[in-house]
């Protein structure tokens, strides 16, 4: 009788959201809900809180229907609870306690993107591609995006161990990272040699336009006179703020070209992007109105890789759709999604994929990325003398499609472009006494280290001397 009871209860439960749901589709008569479906849902919570082994939250259990209702679309839709939110707005301001550490769904399990520059997670090693299947004692699958998230962040100085699988290796890699608080340097400059400037972007926040002018700035004031070339270094570079991505496109550009447009069903999704101040600025000034007027004009190069994605993406097609720049590397990750922060009442907020990323050209970067116009691959080769795989938008689980059929890349290319090999590593120099600093736990520019850099320097200087030809 108790049981019978029970189900009853659940049955009038269902009743009164049948009733509930059907007024609300009356009132919705264009996009009826789907109530059939919405009567399983409630008898399954019901199972659940009359049957499950141990007694279950109401809470907890809305929660987890509303992470699966959202994982299920894409890697990128997500549930953020009010902590995650909060954890979110942190990040994009450039400040945050954790691992440093840009993470996608697969398969049910976390694969890293790529990591975030000068954190611990970057200087341990732990690369692109890497497939994280536990966290300290806790495996990863079955686990959100978010609740890993929560996992790897904790109070600087605390200890967390990942145990990361890798292609290329035939046993799981343990590591121990010391939480950090994560202070992104947004912005990274250097004159390479005279004449020629170097701007590193690690992702896209708040202050990246005005940190960019200011690089920009203090890279011509530096040379002494006007440079000749600059290469924009956009490798592992997870993205970040559309606002930036446009803004870094507007200090190479024309005021007013187009940078990139969005396409979704909402009105509000279909936006055009263009160079001009209101689409990147943070308030009335311009923080790109003190530029040298010759860094619209002078050469330049885009490096690119694997773990450039999203905003990185967005830069990298304007540029080369406006043939201002030549895209130098390997394809990009292909994130050619929009996604909307949306906050709720109880302080939480969704993610929510709601419209795809074009270039001027009108190309969709979804799940294909940039094809580089010069590919020069980086040097890093395995055992097997190829090249490391990178997990890429395209390999994730419930990814969108590319609108244009274009997930890969043209069996038939209109340019053949150029593959160029890397050569045999360098000789260790001589040992003066002092350590020798690790390249592979941070990427200080140095052509001569750097196969990818130091081939895109020798372009600049190609189209250098193009142009004094040209001239005389």
């Amino acid at each position: 009788m108790k049981k019978l009871a029970l189900l009853t209860a659940g049955a009038l439960a269902g009743g009164a959201l049948t009733l509930s749901l059907q007024a609300f589709a009356d009132k919705e008569a264009s996009s009826p809900l789907p109530l059939n479906e919405l009567r399983t849902f409630a008898e399954v919570f019901g199972r659940i809180k009359q049957d499950y082994v141990e007694p279950v939250e109401d809470k907890k259990l809305i929660n987890e229907a509303i992470k699966g209702m959202l994982t299920g679309l894409d890697p990128h839709s997500d549930y953020l609870d009010p902590e995650a939110f909060k954890e979110m707005r942190e990040g994009t301001q450039g400040e945050f306690g954790g691992l440093g550490i840009e993470i996608g769904a697969e398969d049910g399990l976390v694969k890293v993107i790529a990591p975030i520059e000068d954190t611990p997670a970057q200087k341990a090693g732990v690369k692109s591609g890497d497939l994280i299947i536990k966290i300290d004692d806790t495996p990863v699958r079955g686990l959100s995006l978010n609740d890993a998230v929560k996992r790897m962040r904790g109070k600087p100085g605390t200890k967390v161990t990942l145990t990361i699988a890798r292609k290329s290796e035939t046993k799981p890699r343990v590591v121990t990272l010391v939480r950090a608080v994560i202070k992104t340097k947004s912005v990274k400059f250097k004159l390479l040699e005279q004449d020629y400037g170097y701007v590193r972007v690690t992702q896209f926040q708040e202050h990246t336009v005005e940190n960019l002018a200011q690089a920009l700035q203090t890279l011509y004031k530096d040379n002494k006179t006007p440079l000749k070339g600059v290469i924009l270094d956009l490798r592992d570079d997870p993205g970040g703020l559309l606002n930036g991505a446009v803004g870094v496109s507007a200090a190479f550009l024309p005021k007013d070209a187009l940078v990139v447009y969005t396409e979704g069903r909402a009105e509000d999704s279909k936006m055009r992007l263009t160079a001009k101040v209101q689409n990147y600025a943070r308030g009335a000034a311009d923080p790109l109105a003190k530029l040298p007027a010759g860094i619209k004009n002078i050469p330049m190069v885009v490096l690119v890789n694997g773990g450039s994605a999203s905003a990185s993406e967005i830069v990298a097609g304007a540029l080369q759709d406006h043939k201002r720049a030549v895209v130098v590397g390997t394809q990009t990750f292909g994130k050619g999604s929009v996604q909307s922060v949306l906050p709720l009442g109880n302080a939480g907020g969704i993610k929510l994929t709601t419209a795809r990323y074009f270039t001027p050209n009108g190309r969709s970067i979804q799940a294909k990325g940039i094809e580089p116009d010069v590919v020069v691959e980086d040097g890093t080769l395995n055992a097997n003398d190829q090249q490391p795989l990178r997990v890429r938008e395209a390999d994730l689980e419930n990814h969108l499609a590319n609108p244009n059929g274009d997930d890969k890349a043209p069996a038939k290319p209109v340019l053949k472009r150029p593959t160029i090999k890397p050569a045999a590593p360098a000789q260790p120099a001589p040992d003066n006494g002092k350590d020798a600093p690790d390249e592979s736990s941070s990427r200080e520019p140095n052509p001569k280290a750097d196969y990818q850099l130091g081939q895109a320097l020798n372009i600049l200087k190609v189209q250098q001397i193009l142009i004094n030809k040209k001239g005389s």
